[in-house]
């Protein structure tokens, strides 16, 4: 189905009506074990945690919204970079973007550093800091953009031709744009990382991840994991994604526009110091931003010009209609403070020096009414 828009392929990829009744939604396939006609002769599903009919459709059409030939599904997006992860040997090297999201450092750091991976966290803002880092044992190179809290913006496609020319996989979290605004396979990546959670989910209401790939190689590898380790979703969890993913589209416009009017609202209020957000001319990756992404997404960052955190919890305890609490990239608005939510498990030494200050708020923007938004923002910024 490649020859359709990405709005098409969100809703009809992967999903074909039920052969046994004609269901137009794809099935819960509830079970964990398929029958075999005889030993080995089976309809192409032997046991759940290897396959399920539910599984593929998600799988089908994740794949097709990234450009690639496959997609593999997982419980968490955490899972999702445990099983790359897993792929590699004691020894092996991988370089990371110093603004990242505060799991995906905890896994790396306290995790698989005790298993001899090495890792070497970089400004890739600067593509000769990537250079730089680069070693015989490099195997990834591993992306986020637009980061996670500071929204920069990094050049998929000029990092993606660092890994070729080193045969070096590059990882692309594309988990804040979503492939509605970005297809970082298009722009030479190996692999495209989702917390399907967040935007392609979209509701609130189930965990997942998901890989993205055309190397077959990395398409082996992580079907081994699958197997092996067994970190998959399950029917009803994949149910629920693909019932998501049929608004994406819609979604991620209103997530858009609703976010680029609440950033100029902060840009222009005199109680807000700085604002982190591609939409805005003034930010520092916003020509990239316009090159490589459809719009500029629904996650803004701020700091108060009062910049204390006496402040920012102030402020963050007095919103209405933005809630309190982690995650991002469901229908509803929620604020959040990294430095003692999704990044409390980077010291914070590392995460001053990648310029995440303990004052720093998060946006993530929803699809309500935009000016019930502002004036829930205006009124908590009132305060302080």
């Amino acid at each position: 189905m490649q020859q359709y828009h990405v709005e098409t392929l969100a809703i009809h990829a992967g999903q074909h009506p039920d052969p046994s009744t004609g269901a137009v939604m794809t099935p819960i396939y509830q079970t964990s074990t398929f029958a075999q006609e005889a030993p080995g002769v089976h309809k192409g599903y032997e046991y759940a945690r290897v396959h399920n009919p539910t599984r593929t459709a998600l799988e089908e059409n994740l794949a097709a919204l990234e450009g690639a030939s496959t997609g593999i599904a997982f419980s968490s997006g955490v899972a999702a970079t445990d099983a790359i992860m897993r792929s590699l040997m004691p020894g092996d090297h991988i370089i990371a973007t110093s603004d990242l999201y505060g799991g995906t450092y905890r896994l790396f750091t306290q995790t698989f550093e005790r298993f001899g991976l090495s890792f070497s966290f970089v400004d890739m803002r600067d593509l000769s800091q990537i250079e730089a880092a680069l070693t015989p044992k490099t195997r990834i190179i591993w992306v986020e953009t637009p980061t996670n809290p500071l929204i920069r913006i990094l050049d998929i496609e000029a990092i993606a031709s660092i890994g070729t020319q080193n045969e070096i996989a590059v990882v692309v979290d594309n988990t804040f744009a979503s492939p509605y605004l970005q297809q970082p396979l298009t722009m030479g990546a190996t692999m495209v990382l989702h917390s399907t959670t967040k935007y392609l989910g979209g509701h609130s209401d189930v965990i997942g991840g998901a890989i993205c790939t055309n190397d077959a190689s990395w398409i082996e590898r992580l079907r081994f994991q699958v197997k092996a380790a067994g970190a998959v979703p399950g029917p009803m969890d994949c149910f629920l994604t693909l019932r998501g993913i049929k608004t994406l589209h819609v979604r991620m416009e209103r997530h858009g526009n609703n976010a680029l009017q609440i950033a100029t609202f902060l840009h222009d209020h005199p109680s807000v110091g700085m604002v982190y957000y591609p939409g805005l001319a003034s930010h520092e990756g916003h020509e990239l931003a316009k090159k490589q992404m459809k719009n500029y997404g629904g996650m803004l960052s701020f700091r108060l010009k009062n910049d204390s955190l006496e402040n920012a919890i102030k402020f963050m305890s007095s919103t209405q209609l933005f809630t309190l609490a982690e995650s991002l990239g469901g229908v509803e608005s929620l604020v959040n403070h990294p430095a003692t939510m999704t990044h409390a498990s980077i010291p914070a030494e590392i995460r001053h020096a990648a310029g995440l200050h303990d004052s720093l708020i998060r946006l993530s923007v929803g699809i309500e009414h935009v000016e019930d938004l502002i004036v829930d923002l205006a009124s908590a910024l009132s305060g302080v």
